[in-house]
């Protein structure tokens, strides 16, 4: 029985954080409504993962894997909750099916206006009175978001919307996404699973499949960063052991939303032959180029798409407009933030790549991404998908503050402001400060023990293992 007991109450606790997140998504709460429930179930999460250590090993990862479906499944018990993304995602699936390219249209383009349906594009009376319609020049509506430009996302995205449509019911709308994007979820977790059980402990693996980001927003609103981060996983994995198939593997992550280029420096970590370097850059350079190719040869116009109209709507390219670069701003002058920007991370990845562990680059793809967020301060909690993963292959829990913060950005900064931004970025910057020094000090006081216990063995000539031996001998004689 005592060893049932962490098992047990490690098991109540996830039913506790379903009900939980099924109660949340099915509710009416926005904003900081919503947030307040979400919190509530990250502190339902955090403590199920402190529980899962007690938990007996042959136990762990069944627990894990059936945590993770559990979770992962209520994300199903409604239609998108916080986003509209997973809207474009369909519509460029069907503007694809449809023999047109992407790039070429926006979703207001009357030149498609044969692909509507009333799913997307409701009737007037449910665009007098629905949530998150986006208005159209002929005064009807569409779920699409921003239909006045065009799509922003990479080809291997544009090719799994694609592939969504193309295996999904005509009537299936969002819940053909959201299958999707809860089978690359609990793709994630098995390779997460898979290799943790070989370089490392496959608790570990908790900090992704039991998350309540991954329910929200990988699966509920089908956001393609899942996608993104299976590929980055599988990259991380194997790239110590096959550069070539790293390499490969990143540029399809990059090419699935471009974010995974600052994994670049940990997926280098250590290697410093140009032989070797040359391994991983060229391959991931070659795959995004190649699946790019396709959709230049198809396209009349540009394949970046909103991708520039996008940094000057969040503010990437004026630090004074909104509530990027939050941090710096709170000591440099708003314009001194993007150069800081590029000199921090400059600095970070240079270290990462000099003195990273080839064997385990996902702790410098870590550190480059966690300081990127921290840098940048995102207002989209969706992004944040990627950090969770890389915290889940290095366990450094504390990192998972830098996730949660993006979720009060997106929740609650349009309603308190860019002080809602600072303040939640810098608990973060706090937290991953405070375990960063608690991790030091535990390793120095490990290395105190030992040396400590080295200078208490007696001075025998014998290795330390031969000393009870010897002891024994002398007696028995």
């Amino acid at each position: 029985m005592p060893r049932a007991r962490p098992l047990v109450v490690t098991a109540l606790l996830l039913a506790v954080l379903t009900a939980a997140l099924v109660v949340l998504l099915r509710g009416n709460a926005l904003g900081v409504g919503f947030l307040t429930g979400y919190a509530g179930c990250w502190a339902l999460f955090a403590t199920a993962v402190v529980a899962l250590r007690r938990v007996p090993a042959r136990a762990v990862v069944p627990l894990v894997l059936a945590g993770a479906v559990a979770v992962t499944a209520t994300g199903f018990v409604a239609a998108p909750h916080t986003s509209t993304d997973s809207y474009r995602y369909a519509w460029d699936g069907r503007v694809q099916a449809a023999g047109v390219s992407p790039y070429d249209h926006a979703p207001a383009d009357p030149a498609l206006v044969g692909l509507r349906d009333e799913w997307l594009f409701p009737d007037p009376a449910v665009c007098a009175h629905g949530r998150d319609l986006a208005p159209l020049a002929d005064g009807g509506c569409t779920r699409v978001n921003r239909p006045a430009v065009h799509t922003i996302y990479p080809p291997v995205a544009e090719g799994w919307f694609l592939l969504v449509h193309a295996l999904s019911p005509a009537d299936a709308r969002h819940k053909a996404l959201q299958t999707g994007a809860a089978a690359l979820s609990l793709a994630v977790t098995g390779l997460l699973v898979t290799v943790l059980r070989r370089r490392g402990d496959p608790r570990q693996a908790a900090f992704w499949a039991w998350c309540p980001a991954v329910p929200v927003e990988a699966v509920n609103n089908a956001h393609a960063d899942a996608l993104a981060v299976l590929f980055s996983v599988a990259a991380l994995a194997v790239v110590a052991r096959r550069r070539v198939t790293g390499g490969i593997l990143l540029g399809l992550a990059i090419a699935a939303k471009l974010l995974p280029a600052v994994l670049l420096p940990g997926a280098l970590s250590g290697l410093r032959r140009p032989r070797t370097f040359l391994a991983v850059v060229v391959p991931a350079v070659t795959v995004v180029g190649m699946v790019y190719l396709p959709y230049i040869l198809l396209s009349d116009g540009s394949v970046l798409g909103y991708l520039g109209g996008y940094a000057q709507e969040e503010g990437y390219d004026d630090a004074g407009a909104g509530g990027r670069y939050a941090l710096l701003r709170l000591v440099l002058p708003d314009a001194w933030a993007p150069p800081a920007v590029l000199l921090v991370m400059t600095a970070v990845t240079l270290a990462v790549w000099w003195r990273g562990d080839p064997e385990r680059p996902w702790r410098g793809a870590l550190l480059t991404t966690g300081t990127a967020f921290l840098l940048l301060t995102p207002g989209y909690s969706w992004y944040a998908l990627l950090l969770v993963a890389l915290v889940s292959l290095d366990g450094r829990w504390e990192w998972l503050a830098v996730a949660l913060a993006g979720a009060v950005a997106y929740l609650a900064g349009p309603v308190i402001g860019v002080a809602c931004v600072t303040g939640a970025y810098g608990a973060a910057t706090l937290m991953v400060g405070a375990g960063w020094w608690a991790r030091r000090r535990g390793h120095r006081l490990t290395a105190a023990e030992q040396g400590g216990s080295e200078a208490r063995q007696p001075t025998t000539g014998l290795r330390p293992g031969q000393d009870a031996e010897a002891e024994l001998h002398n007696g028995a004689g």
